[in-house]
């Protein structure tokens, strides 16, 4: 199952990435439209962060393409947000909140201009927005997970861009900065943000997001959650791994997912 838009804001074609002449990702068609709070779904190795990362050019793909609003990441590259693992970023560097997240208007500003007012403005407001306007002058390895996480999406804010691709955004932090993260994400999204996540928490899809791709190394479907969260297509790019996954197994002993028309 996959349904395509119009004019979507993110376009894939036939996308495959291979690693040492394996693919792990394996032609994948979808379209997302502009707007929508999406997230991405599968098993562990099931493609989720390689997909974005091909899609901003982290990875080279060995076939097909991605497209932004119908152009190449390279001609589009400011108007994309990466947050990524927080797991993967040096936080021992040696930088304050504030220069974190003043590392977002660098795409305006070019690495060696001065910060003008307006920069300024914008990156207290992003702090203001994550809650951490009182934390500027902290080193960034003072934080604890939940904060650092915050600083990453202030960051992305900072950047003022269209598309946002955020990878695990809640792995590692607490009830409240999830809830806090969430409301902004939502915000975001009702004003034509389209942002697009990794997630893993299957209990939580259908509160979180709008649109659900799920990945199992091909696309099993993509498409607005009420269509796509079935427990059918959740079978399919689960396999024999659903009775591994407690999580799971409590969301399908708690409700009952609705099945897909014939």
């Amino acid at each position: 199952m996959n349904i395509q838009v119009e004019d979507p804001a993110l376009e894939l074609h036939d996308l495959t990435v291979a690693y040492d002449k394996k693919p792990v990702l394996w032609g994948i068609d979808l379209t997302v439209p502009k707007g929508k709070l999406a997230c991405i779904c599968g098993p562990n190795g099931a493609g989720k962060s390689t997909l974005i990362k091909a899609v901003m050019d982290l990875i080279p793909a060995t076939g097909g393409y991605s497209k932004i609003f119908g152009k190449e990441f390279s001609e589009v590259r400011k108007e994309v947000s990466y947050v990524p693992q927080r797991e993967t970023v040096d936080w021992d560097f040696p930088a304050s909140v504030y220069d974190v997240v003043m590392m977002g208007r660098y795409g305006e500003l070019g690495l060696f201009k001065r910060p003008r007012m307006a920069d300024r403005e914008v990156v207290m407001d992003s702090l203001r927005k994550v809650g951490m306007e009182n934390f500027k002058d902290r080193q960034i390895s003072q934080l604890s997970g939940g904060q650092q996480q915050r600083v990453f999406l202030a960051r992305a804010l900072a950047q003022q861009s269209e598309v946002y691709f955020m990878d695990e955004p809640f792995a590692g932090v607490d009830a409240a900065t999830e809830k806090a993260i969430v409301s902004i994400l939502k915000e975001m999204s009702e004003n034509d943000k389209t942002v697009i996540v990794v997630h893993h928490d299957l209990q939580s899809v259908e509160k979180y997001f709008d649109w659900v791709i799920l990945l199992n190394l091909r696309l099993v479907a993509s498409g607005p959650t009420e269509d796509v969260f079935t427990n059918e297509l959740l079978q399919e790019a689960y396999g024999g791994k659903l009775s591994l996954l407690s999580e799971v197994g409590n969301l399908m002993k708690q409700k009952k997912f609705p099945q897909r028309e014939k």
